[in-house]
């Protein structure tokens, strides 16, 4: 992506110009043009003369022309920088912090929280709300096999706080019950009070060392049974999305094609779920537009994304709106920051039933 010209450069007058045309696009998701600015208080500049300067600014790569006598629309690019050096963020109205609180107090379980969490972004931003589901990573009090044939085992794990969940896996040979017996104990003692991402890299490689008790087949269950957990976590869904129609406006009917793009890309989840992933490690809301980022440059589409984090300040989540690039961006990003916020308090005080 080649770069724009930075803020400093552009002369006052295009830095109006610019910030009215962009202005004017987030809020009516149609080009802008020369006589429309002219007819806005302020510039005190003839047609001629705006055009002149919409010129410079699609030149430098800032703004670009869909049509030859349409006005203009700011590019990937231009919001970026729009974004970061023009746009004035207000706090969320006493309002809109009441709306997403009122969803958040309904208590129940995590899931509905997110929900409601969700559902509350979509309808304040006219975008659709996305909550990255927390990663469940329970604290282990137990793990045993139990022998289903003579080629496949039952992996049974019991958590801290009662909760029980099996795996199948299977077996490359029969296995003996004294080697099932040794490979649930030799877990349990490491893995007890702890998850298993906190633990399962050092029981890796304590018996790729020949550090380990076990013998070779006990170890190779042991390897399975992390295996079939890892990937399990990995596999499970992790978003909750709502506001969907919110993307089908009147403005998105002049790009239909980037639109039902974005559409696929929510109904399968993956693309999104890696880009709200990317803002994890972040430690203020991140904000990716377009051609930025490469998982959602075939829809045009912007995300606006902050992580959430328990009571010990680990996050646990992200919480974000996407949409097309004309998102109200000075609007959603504090909304989005609020969310995050709550919900953060709201796990910090155990808020949420265990369902």
């Amino acid at each position: 992506m080649i770069a724009g010209p930075s803020l400093p450069e552009l002369t006052a007058r295009a830095r109006d110009i610019f910030r009215m045309v962009v202005e004017g696009y987030i809020a009516s998701g149609l080009p802008v043009g020369s006589k429309t600015l002219a007819g806005s208080s302020g510039l005190n500049l003839s047609p001629a003369s705006i055009r002149s300067v919409l010129q410079e600014l699609q030149d430098a790569g800032l703004l670009a022309a869909p049509h030859t006598s349409a006005g203009r629309m700011p590019t990937d690019i231009g919001l970026r920088l729009f974004v970061d050096g023009i746009m004035q963020v207000a706090e969320p109205s006493p309002a809109e912090r009441a709306q997403i609180e009122r969803g958040l107090a309904q208590g129940g379980s995590i899931e509905a929280a997110l929900a409601a969490a969700s559902t509350a972004l979509s309808e304040l931003s006219a975008g659709a709300g996305v909550v990255m589901v927390p990663r469940r990573e329970p604290r282990l009090m137990q793990i045993s096999f139990v022998a289903l044939s003579p080629r496949r085992a039952l992996v049974v794990l019991v958590a801290e706080d009662g909760g029980i969940e099996n795996r199948v896996i299977e077996l490359p040979e029969p296995i003996a019950p004294g080697a099932l017996e040794a490979a649930g104990n030799y877990l349990t003692a490491r893995l007890a009070g702890r998850t298993l991402a906190e633990a399962a890299s050092g029981i890796a490689a304590e018996i790729a060392g020949g550090r380990s008790a076990l013998d070779s087949v006990s170890a190779d269950l042991v390897r399975r049974g992390l295996a079939v957990w890892s990937r399990d976590a990995a596999q499970r869904p992790v978003l909750v999305v709502r506001g969907q129609a919110n993307l089908l406006d009147e403005a998105a009917m002049h790009d239909i094609e980037r639109v039902r793009q974005l559409l696929d890309e929510l109904e399968s989840a993956e693309a999104i779920a890696q880009v709200l992933d990317a803002a994890r490690e972040a430690q203020a809301t991140r904000i990716f537009i377009g051609s930025e980022n490469r998982l959602i440059s075939l829809s045009g589409s912007a995300v606006i994304a902050t992580p959430w984090r328990d009571g010990e300040g680990r996050v646990v989540g992200v919480v974000g709106v996407i949409g097309p690039t004309r998102l109200n961006y000075a609007r959603v990003v504090p909304m989005v920051d609020f969310t995050a916020q709550s919900l953060s308090k709201l796990i910090g005080q155990d808020g949420f039933s265990r369902k």
